[in-house]
């Protein structure tokens, strides 16, 4: 039996923040959390003393990162994958969805096969907990950044074929429910418990209501590659504020969407249904360059991703970075950016019963963070594995 006592700092629990707190893991799991009065003293435990200023956070999951460091899921390689799940507990990530482009069919198959082999591997860092599929089914009036000769109409057969391909690991299908054969694609996917996420989307009102009467459950990242909210037609954007069910993927970069624009997401989403996403491409953790999304060059300069016509392709944000830009938004407390951070995607993906929050059972992913948001110490199921 292998166990580590984490102490000191506050401590997110699940229903209540300890400061200062302790955590006990036994090999993989969260074994016990509360008051630092009530830690277990005994000699023979491995102990990390943290600082009365540090604060540990449930490790945050990530479901919308396309790269990192130099790879991208659609490389279809294992060393690409191998690379980002080392590379993101640096950021605080412990888990996170692979998430594909709008590619050729050849592509996207490798991608998914690869993604369906890599799991099955015995490796370390943040878990892979399935497949986040952006596009191809999607409306190119809304394109961004995915290559528009290869977007598909919803294609139910094409679907299957690839959840077939990916071991059943797709989770989530960005879609535009407004194409022909969306609203029954819609259907299809909640029928097998994929989540259907609304974006790259022209759909107005009407549309997005009977999606979510078909069960649509999420918007990605909104604002950006969506029908936006006018005082005539709300718009994706708008709809999914009237709804009451829909959580929605924010990149909170202060590039993708205005702070402001946050601030009204937050106030008319709450802390439950806003979940934060870094939507990162290859070029994060590099310097200024050209680097490849989608078969498209990407042009990095001074923190902005963006196309040759100057449209935004993804991100370099890292997860600590968004959860200190949402630590403005207000009403905020440590619980909430949790929540924003970790608790909505686990609940979301049905895996909150063993990930996603400090509390006794679940596995121990946790994130060490300074009152300014900087990663000192990840631990990815128990494994320190950053440590600054």
């Amino acid at each position: 039996m292998n166990q580590l006592l984490i102490k000191g700092g506050r401590v997110v629990g699940h229903e209540e923040v300890y400061q200062p707190g302790y955590i006990l893991v036994e090999d993989e799991k969260i074994k016990r959390v509360g008051p630092m009065e009530e830690a277990p003293n005994d000699e023979n435990i491995r102990v990390i003393e943290l600082t009365s200023n540090q604060i540990v956070f449930p490790g945050f999951i990530d479901i919308h990162i396309h790269g990192a460091n130099g790879y991208d899921v659609m490389d279809g390689t294992m060393e690409a994958l191998k690379e980002m799940t080392s590379v993101v507990p640096a950021e605080g990530t412990t888990s996170f969805l692979a998430t594909t482009i709008t590619e050729s069919k050849e592509a996207t198959d490798q991608a998914l096969q690869n993604v369906a082999r890599f799991v099955e591997t015995d490796y370390t860092g943040a878990e892979i907990l399935g497949i986040h599929l952006e596009g191809p089914f999607i409306n190119e009036k809304r394109a961004g950044a995915q290559p528009v000769k290869h977007i598909l109409r919803p294609d139910l057969e094409q679907f299957d074929a690839w959840q077939e391909l990916s071991n059943q690991l797709i989770k989530v299908v960005t879609m535009a429910p407004e194409m022909e054969g969306g609203q029954e694609f819609v259907k299809h996917l909640s029928n097998q418990g994929v989540i259907a996420s609304i974006g790259h989307s022209d759909a107005i009102y009407e549309d997005v209501k009977k999606a979510e009467q078909n069960g649509l459950k999420h918007a990605t990242h909104l604002f950006n590659g969506m029908r936006g909210i006018h005082h005539r037609e709300p718009g994706v954007a708008g709809s999914v504020f009237l709804s009451d069910q829909l959580k929605a993927e924010v990149i909170f970069d202060e590039i993708h969407v205005n702070p402001t624009m946050v601030q009204l997401a937050y106030q008319n989403l709450g802390a439950e249904r806003m979940m934060l996403i870094t939507d990162s491409m290859r070029g994060k953790c590099l310097r200024n360059g050209v680097y490849d999304l989608g078969g498209q060059e990407v042009t990095l300069q001074d923190g902005e991703a963006r196309l040759a016509d100057g449209t935004l392709a993804g991100s370099v944000l890292k997860m600590n970075e968004a959860v200190k830009n949402a630590a403005q938004l207000k009403p905020m407390d440590l619980m909430k950016l949790a929540q924003l951070s970790s608790g909505n995607v686990a609940k979301s993906l049905g895996v909150d019963h063993y990930k996603g929050a400090i509390r006794e059972g679940l596995d121990a992913d946790l994130v060490v963070l300074t009152e300014d948001f900087e990663v000192k110490k990840t631990f990815c199921r128990g494994y320190l594995t950053i440590d600054k």
